[in-house]
């Protein structure tokens, strides 16, 4: 089979230390086009990669020869540029948050369906080793009834990992629209209705923007969240944990609580009612500090699914299902209710 011919839009941080390199690193992909609007940034990868450097994402979409595209663009872009991209008949690999409103994110899930191409979201946290170890014993009832959780993903803020530092588009509301909540929180509302298996229905939030002064969107969340059988918990996300990242997640279950990502040597550990620990050795977590790049296995679950033709492990509907978490919450903070979805 002749192999598939990839494009990158937008090439920023995400694109350069994530999707290039795994893109790279799949033997079924040749990487054959890039685009950016900074001219001189996009130069240097298309060099890099022996691909055709593109200004306009529309120029590059109307090349015949493009299977597939990531949009790896700031947030307020990705509804348009997945939309044009499906419509122009390739496959897509969107970023999260996946769109800035529900309506966005339901004319991109139409866009697929009518082109009958793939449209996958880049939740990656679904494929960490410790989580799918966790999702196995969820589902093989080691935990028995789920009762509580609490999550957090927290670092000090996109401008020591974006590429245009603290003058990044992640702080502005007019292009990534929200915040940490957008970029942190969003991952774990996905990886709380991978692990648990359910969908929520109410949430209750404070969001601040409060650590960031050149920043008009939130930089610290803390939301609690009820699935649709009671299970309760917490969601903090923020870019104001000046020390070492946090991307722990706790399980309290009728017969173990599970500790994801909580011990520094252990990603998970398993501490039954009987007394018994378990602890596991998986492999570190994927994260944007120095040495943290391991595959995300997103890149890799994409190609697959247009392969082998089967649908992509997150899909644009389990996409809009983690989004409407985050704009619910976002709905809670500026009523001050709690509000059902």
């Amino acid at each position: 089979m002749s192999k598939i011919k990839v494009g990158v839009i937008g090439c920023g941080s995400i694109a350069k230390h994530r999707h290039l390199p795994e893109y790279l690193s799949n033997e079924q992909v040749e990487i054959v086009a890039v685009c950016d609007i900074v001219e001189e940034r996009v130069n240097e990868l298309a060099k890099s990669y022996n691909a055709k450097a593109y200004i306009s994402y529309e120029e590059l979409l109307t090349n015949p020869d493009i299977d597939a595209v990531s949009v790896c663009t700031p947030n307020y872009l990705h509804a348009p540029i997945t939309i044009a991209a499906l419509n122009a008949g390739k496959h897509v690999l969107c970023e999260k948050p996946m769109a800035t409103s529900r309506a966005d994110a339901e004319e991109m899930i139409k866009a697929a369906e009518r082109s009958m191409k793939k449209l996958m979201i880049a939740h990656n946290q679904r494929f960490v080793t410790s989580h799918q170890k966790a999702r196995q014993l969820i589902e093989k009832g080691e935990v028995g009834k789920i009762y509580s959780f609490r999550t957090a993903f927290g670092h000090g803020g996109p401008e020591g990992w974006s590429a245009d530092g603290k003058e990044s588009w992640f702080f502005k509301k007019k292009e990534a629209f929200i915040g940490a909540m957008g970029d942190l929180g969003v991952h774990k509302t996905d990886l709380l209705r991978f692990l648990l298996g359910e969908e929520f229905v109410e949430v209750g939030a404070f969001v601040e923007t409060s650590a960031k002064e050149n920043s008009d969107v939130d930089d610290t969340a803390v939301c609690v969240l009820k699935t649709d059988s009671g299970i309760i918990g917490t969601l903090a996300a923020s870019w104001s944990y000046v020390s070492k990242e946090d991307n722990s997640t706790i399980i309290y279950g009728e017969k173990a609580i599970l500790r994801l990502e909580d011990d520094p040597n252990h990603s998970l550990v398993v501490q039954y009612k009987n007394g018994e620990v378990v602890k596991y050795e998986l492999g570190e977590i994927q994260t944007n500090e120095a040495g943290g790049q391991k595959s995300s296995e997103v890149i890799n679950h994409f190609v697959n699914s247009i392969v082998k033709n089967i649908e992509p492990p997150v899909t644009g509907e389990e996409g809009l299902k983690s989004l409407q978490v985050v704009l619910a919450a976002l709905e809670s903070n500026e009523t001050k209710r709690i509000v059902k979805f």
